[in-house]
Order: C-alpha cells, then sequence, then structure tokens
C-alpha cells in the first residue's frame, strides 16, 4: 500500500477545511441563488440542500480536520473539548475563504439570472449570498435576528456534542455527518424566518464580501440601512458556546466516560490484524 502524500498536519487540515466549507457553501448559496433568482424550488429544497451540503463537507473534512466548517464550532470546541487555540483562527480563516471563493463561483455561474431578476443587485437578491433579519421582508430588526443566531447555533452545537460524544449514542458506521445534515435541515425549517438561519460566521461573512466585490453596494447593511455584518459573526459564536455549555450541563456530566479520540477530529479507521 503507498504511503500517504505527507504535508505540514495544520497545512492538510486547513487545506480540508476550505474543501469542506466549499462543498457547504456550492450547495447552500447556489439553491438559494436558484429558488430566489431562478424560481425552481422552495423554502424545503432550500433546506434540504443545506443539510446536504453540510453532509457532504463534513464527508469530505472530517477524516484530515474533523470538518468543523464553522468558526462557532472551532470556538466550542476550543472551550470545551480541549481543541488547540492555536489552530482557532487559521481555521476560521480556511473556512471563511472556503465560503468566498464558493460563493464567487455561485455569482460566475448565476450572473445572467441575478441580472434579469435584480439588475440593480439590492436587497431583492443580496440575501441569496448573505442574511438579513426577517429575509429582507419580514418585521424582524437587529435584535431580534440576533437572539434568533444566538438561539439557532445553541441549538446546532447542542445537538454536535450529542450525536458526537463518544461517550453517549454516537452514530455508527460514519452516520454522524449525515445526522448533522438533519440537523441542519431541521434548524432550517423551524428557525429559518428570523434571520435565515446562517448559525455559522464564515458561512454569512465569506459570501456577504464575494457579494460586495461583484456589485452588491449594500452588503454590509440590512434592508432598514443599519449596519448588520456582524450579527451573523458575533451571535453564532454566543450561540454555539451556549449550546454546548448547555449539553454539558444537562447531559455530557452525567455519561460514563470512556476513551475518546484527539478533540475536533473523528475517530481513525482501525489497522487490519494479522490474518
Amino acid at each position: 500500500m503507498a504511503n500517504p502524500r505527507k504535508a505540514p498536519k495544520l497545512i492538510s487540515e486547513l487545506a480540508a477545511e476550505f474543501a469542506g466549507t466549499l462543498i457547504l457553501i456550492l450547495f447552500g448559496v447556489g439553491v438559494v441563488a436558484q429558488v430566489v433568482a431562478g424560481g425552481l424550488g422552495d423554502h424545503d429544497s432550500i433546506a434540504w440542500a443545506w443539510g446536504l451540503g453540510v453532509t457532504l463537507g463534513v464527508y469530505t473534512a472530517a477524516r484530515i480536520s474533523g470538518a468543523h466548517l464553522n468558526p462557532a464550532v472551532t470556538v466550542t470546541l476550543a472551550i470545551f473539548k480541549g481543541f488547540s487555540w492555536r489552530k482557532v483562527l487559521p481555521y476560521s480563516l480556511a473556512q471563511t475563504a472556503g465560503a468566498f471563493v464558493a460563493a464567487l463561483l455561485v455569482r460566475w455561474n448565476y450572473s445572467e439570472v441575478l441580472a434579469a431578476f435584480d439588475p440593480g443587485h439590492t436587497f431583492k437578491s443580496q440575501f441569496v449570498f448573505s442574511t438579513m433579519p426577517g429575509n429582507g421582508a419580514l418585521p424582524v430588526g437587529t435584535w431580534g435576528a440576533f437572539r434568533d443566531q444566538v438561539i439557532g447555533t445553541a441549538i446546532l452545537l447542542f445537538l454536535i456534542l450529542a450525536v458526537t460524544d463518544l461517550n453517549n449514542t454516537a452514530p455508527g458506521a460514519n452516520l454522524a455527518p449525515f445526522i448533522i445534515g438533519l440537523i441542519v435541515v431541521a434548524i432550517g425549517m423551524a428557525w429559518g424566518t428570523n434571520a435565515g438561519y446562517a448559525i455559522n460566521p464564515a458561512r454569512d461573512f465569506g459570501p456577504r464580501l464575494a457579494s460586495f466585490l461583484t456589485g452588491y453596494g449594500t452588503a454590509w447593511r440590512d434592508q432598514y440601512g443599519q449596519l448588520y455584518f456582524w450579527v451573523p459573526i458575533v451571535a453564532p459564536l454566543i450561540g454555539g458556546v451556549v449550546g454546548a455549555g448547555l449539553y454539558q450541563a444537562l447531559v455530557g456530566r452525567y455519561l460514563p466516560i470512556t476513551a475518546e479520540p484527539e478533540p475536533g477530529r473523528i475517530p481513525p479507521k482501525p489497522e487490519p490484524g494479522p490474518t
């Protein structure tokens, strides 16, 4: 059997985080462009495509980096699971870069459709790339959206810890990525009204920057003219810590302890034994 290609460990992990987040955003932002600008599909197809994007992104990166794909996940694992703090910023930058590049690809591919749907590149199509309070239409303000993002990300991290905790009833046969994708589908179907369920700073900031650089001059603001870009960054970071803290307080502390892999990683495949 050939030896795996050698690369510095952190570099390989950052490449995996970039690739996994790229896959996530290609499906997530792509489906919103298709539904909003192309008129194909509905809210349910958006929720399912985001969930499948998460599943495929996690399968892409999990063996190498743990497939955080989300700075809120990375920060939370550093606080509660011993993930290295020196990797937090590099992981977050790689995730944001993956989201940025994926959004540029979506912007390029859907350029004709977006131009026909919204020639001025206004708020009408801005939320294809980034979130706004009330999805740009409903009567939700900045702090309502902030509250929503704290709660939504708390749900996400509570459940991620629940399904990846080897002391708990973790999914077998490498099904954890599929279950995490279903978590995102459920959040999208139940918590998508007030702020578009960004629940991920990289998912929002990377595409927001891409849209700004390609003609969306109001990308940093919401439909009320308020600076809004910080809400899907700060609120998910807070929500992730809240959700993980609640999991540890309500469930994790009472579980019997078993051996765990390196924090933020999935267990390696066992080496074949002698025959």
